[in-house]
């Protein structure tokens, strides 16, 4: 898998209405599924779907107990994805903006 894919694998997960909802509600700690789906009101699959994508990313992990599945925020996942963002946007230098002004366009 190539870095962008990653990065966008991170972000994605934090690009969804639902998908915030589902964070800001693990931000108090770890939630079984019927909890998030009771406040989400959304069906199950959609649910599965949205959970699929934040475990994907890294940010949020989950255990089975029983039937059910509890989610929690990740630490190191959600440091991840604040090193990622300060990465990708960093500004450049003023020498390296610099170097690129002078190549560009001539």
């Amino acid at each position: 898998m190539t870095e962008h894919m990653d990065h966008a694998r991170v972000f994605k997960a934090l690009c969804d209405v639902n998908r915030l909802t589902i964070l800001s509600l693990l931000r108090s700690g770890e939630k079984c599924a019927c909890i998030l789906l009771e406040k989400l009101d959304i069906e199950q699959s959609t649910l599965s779907h949205h959970m699929k994508i934040l475990c994907e990313s890294g940010v949020v992990v989950s255990r089975k107990q029983g039937k059910w599945t509890y989610y929690a925020i990740s630490g190191e996942g959600t440091r991840h994805a604040a090193r990622l963002l300060a990465a990708i946007t960093k500004v450049t230098s003023e020498e390296d903006m610099r170097d690129y002004n002078e190549r560009c366009c001539k």
